[in-house]
């Protein structure tokens, strides 16, 4: 795999979401590499991170999710490269950006002095307030008060209120006791701060003391701040504001400049902090904060070029999502009916995307469409054209729901449990259909499912996700053959395929544990029947089994006891050609 191109990398990434006044963490530090025309399957159980984890990166987060860390950089030529008109008007911004910077390598000069000032005003604030640990554990008693007074109310809730008066009495008392141990706990709270607000305030000598400090680092740093930018200062002050012109130039009507002020106020804070603007990695984050950076890279007469480090985990435009989302990353979905619109014909649903995303006319637009339509294997496309979707079978909608997605040629196609609404006939030709359409489109897949027998059929490698990590990622023969996660074990021996007659289905124990809360340890520690005592106490790093075989579990730890796999899984290879015809 090494010698294959990175088409996306994952790094880091931590997806939350506000739920009901709580955050819930769905992806918590997943770092993966895809690469260009291969078929990757995610697979685990409902609620482990699989559709989170691929909506993440096709720009598809509902409202109320935010990825808090981490970068998604897709690695794509053509929205890579990056040309703006560099016209008298846009080369006097250019200078008027560039003397704004100029400006500033005073502060960059006084930086480290003004680092010394906001420490000395930190520690003075710490002293006004309560002690890290003191916060901690208020905030903790508070909140496991307030839980326990929500689960009574919601057990009052669940009481007859003409049979059980008495219990729907007591369950009041207790809450009310709650209300009063809330409240009590905010007022001890209060005086709390209060009295090291008191004790602050009566420490003259502190205060002498931090005040002359104060004044001595204030003179030092307007002493510092007199600095004027050097030849070379200039010359890199040039390239960031030819690098804000590139990253803006895009945006138009007013909110071009407006992000280009934005772009400004950012560079000079960053200034001000001491962060080192020549540092490339530096330098991204600044951007980030408003935009994605466009690297400088050449410049003619007329125009600027540059390269764009296309980071999908800090996009914050609609209009840059447009040109992604549908014409470079698509998605098939699990329900067609669902994603196709029942009042509109099939060759219009079809059109439409053709006609956003490419210089078309419309007369073109139907010929590729109907050509299209044919690639799927839509019989009879020319009269098919005009139908409704209610006049499709379910399998046909989904090939008509796969045109779509490659109408524009997108470089992944994300196929969120596409065949899990069809019959196993209809699933056979979905996923032969995927096959041959990827050898001629060139396209990635990301294939989403729980069916580890279409793991088998479509996929080169499997990530296998729990509790919203990576807990074992390699080649589908490595995962299949010789798995080394406790959940891959328990996944493959769930396969009914895989069990004897006259013997129990197997079934994984317990409940995913709850994202909201912190974990610690192995996630999965809980319903694993290997369980180790490490595995409460400490989160498992990700051992190395092979160079593209990798396992999070300490099983792997070379001072782990050793332990067989279930028998259900063990010489599992035969069961598997057998079952699946891999």
């Amino acid at each position: 795999m090494d010698n294959r191109k990175v088409i996306l990398s994952v790094k880091d990434l931590e997806v939350k979401f506000h739920v009901r006044g709580r955050i819930l963490t769905a992806i918590r530090g997943i770092s993966l590499d895809i690469y260009e025309n291969e078929s990757i399957a995610i697979v685990g159980e409902s609620g482990s991170g699989k559709s989170v984890f691929t909506k993440t990166f096709a720009g598809m987060l509902d409202s109320n999710g935010f990825v808090s860390h981490g970068d998604i950089i897709f690695n794509d030529e053509e929205l890579v490269s990056t040309d703006v008109v560099y016209n008298n008007a846009n080369k006097k911004a250019v200078e008027r950006i560039r003397a704004k910077l100029d400006a500033g390598a005073g502060l960059e000069h006084g930086a480290p002095v003004y680092r010394k000032i906001l420490d000395l005003q930190s520690e003075n604030k710490k002293r006004f307030a309560l002690t890290d640990e003191d916060e901690a554990k208020y905030d903790t008693r508070l909140h496991d008060l307030k839980f326990v007074k929500t689960e009574a109310y919601n057990y009052k809730l669940t009481l007859d209120t003409s049979k059980q008066k008495a219990e729907i009495k007591e369950t009041e008392s207790k809450i009310e006791a709650y209300d009063r141990q809330i409240k009590a706990l905010e007022i001890e709270k209060k005086q709390h701060i209060a009295e090291r607000v008191a004790a602050a305030k009566a420490d003259d000598a502190y205060i002498k003391e931090y005040n002359k400090r104060l004044a001595d680092l204030e003179a030092e740093y307007a002493e510092a701040c007199k600095y004027e930018a050097t030849p070379e200062k200039s010359e890199r002050n040039l390239t960031l504001a030819k690098e804000i012109m590139l990253s803006t130039g895009r945006i138009g009507g007013i909110r071009g400049p407006r992000m280009r002020s934005a772009l400004v106020k950012a560079c000079l804070k960053a200034m001000k902090l001491g962060v080192d603007l020549d540092n490339e990695n530096e330098r991204n984050g600044v951007f980030d904060n408003v935009i994605f950076r466009v690297k400088y890279i050449s410049e003619t007469e007329t125009k600027l070029h540059g390269e764009c480090i296309l980071n999908l985990a800090k996009i914050k435009e609609s209009t840059d999502w447009t040109q992604i989302r549908g014409k470079k990353i698509a998605t098939v979905f699990q329900d067609p009916m669902t994603s196709l619109n029942p009042i509109i014909t099939i060759g219009k649903q079809i059109t439409s995307i053709i006609l956003k995303h490419q210089k078309c006319s419309e007369t073109e637009a139907r010929e590729r469409a109907l050509a299209l339509m044919k690639k799927v294997g839509i019989p009879n496309a020319e009269n098919r054209y005009d139908d409704y979707p209610f006049q499709y079978s379910g399998g046909m909608r989904q090939r008509i729901v796969i045109a779509i997605a490659l109408s524009c040629q997108p470089k992944i196609l994300i196929c969120d449990e596409p065949t899990t609404a069809l019959d196993v006939t209809i699933q056979a030709q979905i996923l032969n259909l995927l096959k041959s359409l990827q050898k001629e489109f060139n396209y990635t897949i990301v294939f989403i499912t729980h069916d580890l027998g279409v793991v088998a059929n479509i996929a080169d490698r499997v990530a296998v996700l729990y509790a919203g990590q990576i807990v074992e990622l390699g080649n589908v023969d490595e995962v299949f053959f010789d798995p080394r996660h406790p959940y891959t074990w328990a996944l493959l021996s769930s396969l009914p395929q895989l069990a004897q007659r006259n013997t129990k289905l197997y079934s994984i124990t317990g409940t995913p544990p709850s994202l909201y809360n912190t974990i610690i340890g192995d996630p999965f520690a809980p319903r694993n029947p290997y369980c180790l005592k490490i595995d409460t106490i400490k989160e498992p790093p990700t051992f190395k089994v092979t160079e593209t075989h990798f396992a999070k579990t300490w099983l792997l730890d070379p001072r782990a006891p050793k332990i067989e796999k279930p028998d259900a899984i063990k010489d599992i290879h035969e069961k598997l050609i057998e079952a699946f015809n891999i």
